[in-house]
């Protein structure tokens, strides 16, 4: 099955075909780090962490790139306000997003580069762009790209040249040549970061640091470059023409680019101080829900943050994970059979026409421009139903047709496993683990502690043995509000798990 991606360049879904057959460069386009990371970061990494975990699935050898920009005006304003030095500050925020990325999952790319530790390879390009007739230095120390040397500019975002503005990070200036030209190199300036150039002490522009660490790590020519769609203009714009500039036959095969996460119709950013940190989301939610969420449109489309939204996640995952752990528990009876077994039995008929169709389904999917959306409806929902109808049978099966069931759910547990690890959603920890972490963040959510919700399942059991039905009503309605569905467990206790709040019946960005 054939890899097809969409590429902003050609605003069209392209076959994937590596420059260099069975390898595939990536790079992806990180954080300015001067403050902690919220959804909307995650909304970019998480999608290009599932391209990432789907190239290596086909088996690709993929060399991933994404970059911190550990310099910028940014940076330097917050270290001022917090009286820090500017690369420390970036250091230190460099950390928190790892931790943050480790806890929604994300893989650790190949390589990491940051802007400070490369200033030989970003004045180097600069020099290139400037001897290819492309650049100039203006007095003052500051050098520019000339727009009017690019006869492609404009291509990538659509704009064309004679409707460009100079870069948002820069302001318009008279020595320009044009007023779309932007800044390659910047001079120093009064308590900022500075290192030593041929046009004297600066730092780069915003622009330059991802051609020449593309080009470093990569190569000029690459596969695949991917970021938020905010960057297409004038960050990519500038970048694309900047390598071509450079070298000959840079450039990149196919540009990715992920819809914006919004609040309130709103592109979420810290510039419009609506955004929702990742650490503040993943207190009340499990990480893995949020992950799910992040990619449950398309990853072209625009995600609305809303907690129903988060919710449905959660309840989706809580019972993809108990679904499993029933399984885990269901063939514990009879794990040395199956090992003695030694692998003679096969699977049943139906077993094996939803394993085919769970995979294909999924690579299929997959495979038309990474559409992670409604993946765990279909055949992965066949899977789980089987799996469900399936463990009550086996104590009452004859010993040889049970042990073809047994295999069955073997086979079928592998194939739900490989999805959720392609999409990030398979975690370390054991299916038990996972659901005693959503179970307490769904106590988080509705304000209780285990013996807050103890004493009240306690009340709603003395409720019903008094025959105050309507009592033991009030509290089963007043907990599922909070996001907890009580089930009265023939010959059990009362049991609960996590549904979905009724507070959050409909779509909000609460």
């Amino acid at each position: 099955m054939e890899l097809k991606l969409y590429s902003t360049y050609t605003q069209q879904k392209e076959v994937f075909r590596p420059i260099n057959p069975g390898k595939v460069g990536l790079y992806v386009c990180g954080i300015t780090a001067y403050d902690f990371s919220h959804i909307g970061h995650g909304r970019a990494a998480v999608p290009f962490d599932v391209l990432y975990r789907f190239l290596m699935y086909l088996g690709y050898e993929v060399t991933y790139v994404r970059n911190f920009t550990d310099v910028d005006n940014k940076i330097i304003e917050r270290a001022k306000k917090n009286g820090e030095k500017p690369l420390e500050l970036s250091n230190r925020f460099c950390h928190e997003y790892l931790v943050d990325m480790g806890a929604l999952q994300c893989l650790l790319p190949t390589h990491q580069p940051r802007v400070s530790d490369h200033m030989d390879h970003i004045i180097n390009m600069i020099q290139k762009i400037i001897e290819n007739g492309c650049g100039y230095a203006v007095e003052g120390g500051d050098v520019f790209f000339s727009v009017d040397k690019s006869p492609n500019y404009g291509k990538l975002s659509g704009q064309l040249l004679e409707h460009t503005q100079a870069g948002k990070r820069v302001a318009v200036d008279s020595r320009k040549r044009n007023p779309a030209d932007f800044a390659l190199w910047k001079a120093v300036k009064p308590d900022e970061p500075s290192w030593e150039s041929p046009w004297g002490r600066g730092r780069p522009g915003w622009h330059i640091e991802c051609s020449a660490m593309s080009a470093h790590y990569l190569s000029p020519r690459f596969d695949i470059h991917g970021g938020g769609a905010d960057l297409i203009f004038p960050h990519h714009e500038n970048e694309l023409a900047q390598t071509c500039a450079a070298c000959e036959h840079g450039g990149v095969n196919y540009w990715m680019h992920n819809g914006h996460l919004t609040i309130n119709n709103e592109k979420m950013a810290k510039s419009k101080d609506n955004f929702k940190p990742i650490r503040e989301i993943t207190e009340r939610y499990h990480p893995l829900a949020l992950r799910h969420f992040l990619i449950s449109v398309h990853y072209r489309s625009p995600l609305s943050f809303s907690a129903s939204k988060l919710d449905s996640s959660s309840e989706l995952l809580y019972y993809v994970y108990q679904t499993l752990q029933d399984l885990f528990d269901a063939l514990l009876p009879y794990r040395e059979a199956m090992s003695e077994d030694g692998g003679k039995a096969e699977p049943t008929s139906e077993a094996k026409e939803i394993i085919i169709k769970l995979k294909s389904e999924f690579d299929a999917k997959m495979s038309d421009d990474l559409n992670t959306a409604h993946i765990f409806t279909g055949e992965y929902d066949r899977a789980l139903k089987f799996i469900n109808s399936s463990v009550g049978k086996l104590e009452n099966m004859q010993e040889k047709e049970r042990m073809s069931l047994l295999v069955s759910l073997v086979e079928i547990e592998r194939g739900a496993r490989k999805v959720l690890e392609v999409l990030g959603l398979l975690s370390t920890l054991s299916y038990a683990e996972i659901l005693k972490e959503m179970k307490q963040k769904t106590l988080t959510r509705a304000g209780l502690s285990e013996q807050d919700l103890s004493q009240l399942i306690q009340e709603r059991i003395m409720a019903r043995k008094n025959k105050e039905f309507e009592k033991s009503d009030v509290i089963r309605a007043q907990l599922a509000g909070k996001g907890i569905a009580l089930m009265d467990v023939v010959g059990k206790e009362t049991v609960w798990r996590p549904c979905l709040s009724s507070s959050h019946a409909t779509d909000s960005s609460d």
